[in-house]
């Protein structure tokens, strides 16, 4: 079995190919990435010593129709995991024309070649933001209705109609994920949880939007990879999964446990003005994947969230390097 997986540089995709290399036994994974800010070759620079001819690398654009079809010609592939997406709140709303064209036509772009080139299972990574912002109560299951409120939000929700529309029209075989925040090793540090870490860690303020309250449901990025090679394998095609780990928390909350983790004064903490359309609340029912595939989490957040501020603080050279990199 061969896999094509797009956007493995980045932080959920290199966790994937890795999981998948180390604990499966696939043939060879092939990582097609275009290199942008959101993946670096830094991420994936033990691939190739470490798997051999079993890993695979491709610098290309998912929106380039003939490039990917070449790639996807080379080799008779199983699945395409689609994780390639520019994938930042605060990016989307200032540079949308991004999101556009790697989101929505770029998953277009997969869709038709692994219609043409026999690649049997498409799986595409989306997220739960496609649904818009809770209130106090309640989870997203599968048939919430898709209330995106961001340029990002809803380029992501654009791609998985398009998928689901390839899947009714021409019967391909398509499988959707959709799953809560994501933290673990190998994360940019835009994002809360890494960046909040290396500020903690250089003793430089904290920025939390807003009053810190806005509530995101964690899952360790180990966790989402075996959830992901659950559905590539025993999904029904045409369904969407979501993914999620019941561990809701406030913004503040989280900074709070890696300053207590860190033994850092709450001084660091600066509040600033909240993004347009930050959505406050979001959290993941899960029933479906647990009851249907027998996933669930292994990981708790509390012992998870230690083991990503020590990996952070044992890998200076790795987050240096990235950011340089940007």
């Amino acid at each position: 079995m061969r896999l094509l997986v797009t956007g493995g540089c980045g932080f959920i995709g290199s966790n994937f190919i890795r999981h998948v290399l180390e604990h499966y036994g696939p043939e060879s994974v092939t990582n097609v990435d275009a290199l942008t800010y959101a993946g670096s070759l830094i991420t994936t620079a033990d691939m190739a010593s470490r798997f051999g001819e079993r890993y695979e690398f491709c610098r290309a654009d998912i929106a380039d129709p003939k490039r990917i079809e070449q790639i996807a010609q080379k080799h008779s592939y199983y699945g395409l995991i689609n994780f390639a997406a520019e994938s930042h709140v605060d990016r989307s709303i200032e540079s949308p024309e991004n999101f556009i064209h790697t989101n929505i036509v770029g998953t277009s772009v997969l869709l038709e070649v692994a219609r043409r080139s026999g690649i049997k299972r498409f799986v595409q990574i989306s997220t739960d933001e496609v649904y818009g912002s809770l209130g106090a109560e309640g989870r997203f299951t599968e048939q919430s209705p898709l209330r995106p409120s961001s340029p990002y939000s809803a380029s992501k929700a654009s791609a998985d109609l398009l998928a689901l529309a390839a899947h009714k029209t021409y019967d391909q075989e398509v499988v959707i994920t959709r799953c809560s925040n994501n933290y673990g090793p190998y994360q940019f540090p835009e994002k809360l949880i890494p960046l909040m870490i290396l500020r903690a860690l250089a003793d430089e303020p904290m920025p939390v939007y807003g009053d810190g309250l806005n509530v995101r449901d964690w899952i360790h990025v180990d966790d989402h990879c075996r959830a992901i090679f659950d559905v590539l394998m025993e999904g029904k095609s045409g369904e969407t999964y979501n993914i999620g780990a019941e561990n809701e928390r406030t913004n503040l909350e989280v900074v709070h446990a890696i300053l207590e983790h860190l033994g850092k004064p709450e001084a660091l903490i600066d509040f600033v003005e909240d993004r347009p359309g930050h959505d406050r609340r979001y959290a993941i029912d899960a029933t479906k994947i647990r009851r249907e595939l027998g996933w669930k989490p292994l990981h708790t957040f509390e012992r998870g969230l230690a083991e990503t501020i020590d990996w952070y603080a044992r890998n200076r050279s790795w987050w240096t390097e990235a950011h340089r990199s940007r």
